[in-house]
């Protein structure tokens, strides 16, 4: 699918400085809640459950109903409290806001990617959050079309995103999906007549995402989702025809399914895909109402894709023995015997294969070998491959998707924590990469002007673990400097170095910004995943204490002078680190965090419950319940001193419920025994992401910042 894709308070004196940038900024006093009036205090109304013959109480549990007034009227009342507390940085979450938004190029545009005889580009307009979807008939110097303005569709709405658009083999008619809740698990599917620029009567009011287009330009693929939100079915719709086709339903319920189509356009896929095993059903792209067929049963902890080819399959293949991945070929006549498959790319300990991207006459390997990402051409009639080259020792580089498959350049982007994202074509033959764009940064950047290094922390187990970090040049390391310490830490996703032009609001007032590359992603590898989940979870939350630990010992900064930030199941991990050490941080700011893992795990009507059970485990078996209570972020809060903390939420959050974060602050408000600032804001329109405009995320951005700022005494 073409997709565009876009993305901490308190008193401080009234003197702002206009300069962002300024080497010492102004100290001054950090203000407690004994400075303010009493926060919010939501009402105890016990409940008690049993599981395993162990009782819990939960006195915040009805806070979960969001039809309920009393819930509103408190959250409410939380918002509220929260603009009281941070009334006074107003000022300084308008620079922060005017920085944010100075590094972003407001007239700007894509780099256009050909695609069936046009070439696609999408293009941002000053003022304008959102972007406008445009293409040019066989040349870049033909006339623009306007396909979609996603302005026109946003006007009036709290939240918008824009979930991409396919267009039909002939090119004439564009199916596309939107929302308007902020929830990016539930879309909107319409199409538009590119000819006529009409709207066609055809809409489909409620599906996950995902489009494909079959050759006879009238049928299109869609998947669906339950009411969990687990993308369970795949309809055929053909234009006009009012009552669409069930083609697959995956009953299972650790599976999701998703329909897509290969980069030769002759093959649709449905793939059934756990977190451990998949299926891949295929269909010829010329026969839509075939029935799809099974490429190869299901087995359980084995995981395959296929990328289709004239005359043969090249299957990723993943199994306990080959966490990493290896490559496999195999005839596209009788490829059911597995004696005619052979191995291309054998499994490597040491690399854990990404994926491939299938051309004509190449294949392009990603790779992460020592948790960073390395790309290999290699040529598919003779199997000579190279390497791309890249120049620095912290960075992040991966694929764009190139649509055409007899295309002998690839496109990349590249980056580092002090590089703004650069895009490159490849050149496959002459092995020679061209620059095409990089991101300009408006108010100006210079990359020589900050350090960026790679540190090496050891767990409580004497693993090393990764860091990666960014700071002014010349900062002298005394253990003073205040630090950002960020991570995530699950589902295997890489927390990657890659430049993120916010932060330098951070690091311009001498902040050290950090990425700790901890188990429970796949920086290392698969097994580096597989040792931070399930019964090894606690791994993650010991491997980022770790990190903290090591950057006080290195003298980047001290305990009282670091902040540590993280979102959904990173704001898992904020309140996990929090509880086991909360003595080490100054500032915690958790964004729509999964705290309340125990209750979330136990209600399979919640998204994303079931199917993740091969993530944290199932707490309805002992065994698990027992583990995942040593580390329950809810569950495991007690009378201690805490940080400042900020918890953010969304109303219309599909992953993680608002009710998490306020349950949370509720009851550490009960709890706490310190004086520090503890807050919670809630998105009211929004979802999982916050606010969806290009602009309006940054004033979220804004406050979190401003919330660390105030807490590090930094009014400037």
């Amino acid at each position: 699918m073409k997709t565009i894709k876009m993305a901490f308070g308190f008193y401080v004196l009234l003197f702002f400085c206009i300069s962002a940038c300024k080497t010492s900024p102004e100290q001054t006093k950090v203000f407690t809640q004994a400075d303010f009036p009493a926060p919010p205090k939501a009402p105890k109304k016990p409940q008690i459950f049993t599981n395993h013959g162990y009782q819990r109480s939960d006195d915040y549990f009805w806070l979960k109903d969001k039809s309920n007034p009393e819930t509103i009227a408190y959250l409410k009342a939380e918002n509220a409290y929260a603009d009281t507390v941070m009334a006074s940085t107003k000022g300084l979450q308008k620079t922060l806001f005017e920085e944010m938004k100075g590094r972003i190029k407001e007239e700007d545009q894509s780099v256009p990617s050909l695609d069936n005889g046009y070439y696609y580009y999408s293009r941002q307009e000053k003022g304008k959050q959102y972007s406008i979807n445009c293409r040019k008939k066989g040349s870049l110097d033909a006339p623009e079309e306007i396909i979609l303005d996603q302005n026109k569709m946003a006007k009036g709405k709290p939240a918008f995103i824009f979930g991409g658009f396919e267009i039909s083999d002939d090119n004439n008619i564009m199916a596309y999906v939107s929302n308007t809740t902020g929830s990016y698990a539930e879309y909107e599917l319409k199409f538009k007549d590119l000819r006529t620029g009409k709207e066609l009567p055809d809409k489909i009011a409620r599906m996950a995402g995902g489009i494909t287009w079959a050759a006879d330009n009238k049928t299109v693929f869609y998947n669906v989702p339950n009411a969990a939100l687990r993308s369970h079915r795949i309809y055929k719709h053909v234009l006009g025809n009012p009552s669409d086709a069930l083609v697959y339903e995956e009953k299972d319920e650790l599976f999701n399914a998703y329909v897509g189509r290969s980069k030769t356009k002759k093959m649709i896929a449905i793939y059934a895909t756990s977190f451990t095993s998949s299926e891949a059903y295929l269909l010829p792209a010329d026969r839509p109402n075939d029935a799809f067929k099974s490429f190869l049963p299901r087995q359980k902890d084995i995981q395959y894709g296929i990328d289709d080819y004239p005359d043969r399959y090249f299957i990723t293949w993943k199994d306990p023995q080959n966490k990493n991945q290896k490559v496999y070929e195999a005839p596209k006549q009788g490829y059911e015997d597995r004696s005619k498959w052979k191995e291309i790319i054998a499994h490597d300990p040491q690399a854990k294969i990404e994926g491939i991207e299938v051309f004509e006459k190449y294949m392009v390997v990603t790779k992460r070998v020592n948790g960073l990402l390395e790309m290999n051409v290699r040529e598919i009639a003779s199997g000579t491959t190279k390497t791309v080259n890249f120049p620095e020792p912290v960075y992040t580089a991966y694929s764009n998707g190139t649509p055409e498959f007899t295309s002998t350049k690839f496109r990349y982007s590249y980056t580092s924590l002090n590089r703004p994202t650069t895009i490159y074509d490849y050149d496959m033959v002459t092995n020679q990469a061209t620059k095409l764009k990089e991101r300009e940064v408006p108010s100006g950047f210079n990359a020589d002007d900050y350090e960026v290094k790679r540190l090496w922390a050891v767990a409580k187990d004497g693993v090393k673990v990764p860091l990666s970090i960014v700071y002014k040049k010349g900062m002298e390391l005394n253990g003073s400097n205040p630090c950002l310490l960020y991570s995530y830490g699950s589902y295997g996703y890489s927390t990657d170095a890659n430049f993120n032009a916010n932060v330098f609001s951070l690091v311009n007032r001498g902040f050290v910004y950090a990425i700790a590359h901890i188990r429970g992603g796949s920086d290392l590898g698969e097994q580096w995943y597989e040792d931070g989940k399930l019964q090894k979870k606690m791994n993650t939350f010991t491997d980022f204490v770790a990190c903290a630990e090591h950057l006080i010992k290195e003298k980047y900064t001290s305990s009282s002078k670091l902040a540590i930030n993280g979102g959904s199941a990173g704001g898992l991990l904020m309140g996990a680190v929090t509880n086991l050490r909360p003595d080490l941080f100054r500032v915690v700011v958790a964004e729509v965090p999964f705290v309340d893992v125990i209750n979330t795990m136990l209600d399979s009507s919640l998204p994303l419950t079931t199917q993740e059970y091969e993530q944290w485990g199932n707490p309805n078996v002992k065994k698990d319940y027992d583990y995942m209570m040593t580390y329950s972020p809810y569950d495991n809060l007690k009378k201690a001193n805490y940080p400042a903390i900020l918890a953010t939420g969304g109303l219309n959050d599909s992953q993680v419920g608002f009710h998490e974060p306020a349950k949370w602050v509720a009851k550490l408000r009960d709890l706490k025994t310190d004086n520090n600032i503890l807050l919670l804001k809630i998105n009211m329109d929004s979802g999982h992401g916050g606010a969806t405009g290009r602009f309006d995320y940054l004033k979220e951005e804004a406050f979190n910042f401003a919330f660390i700022l105030s807490q590090m005494g930094i009014s400037n």
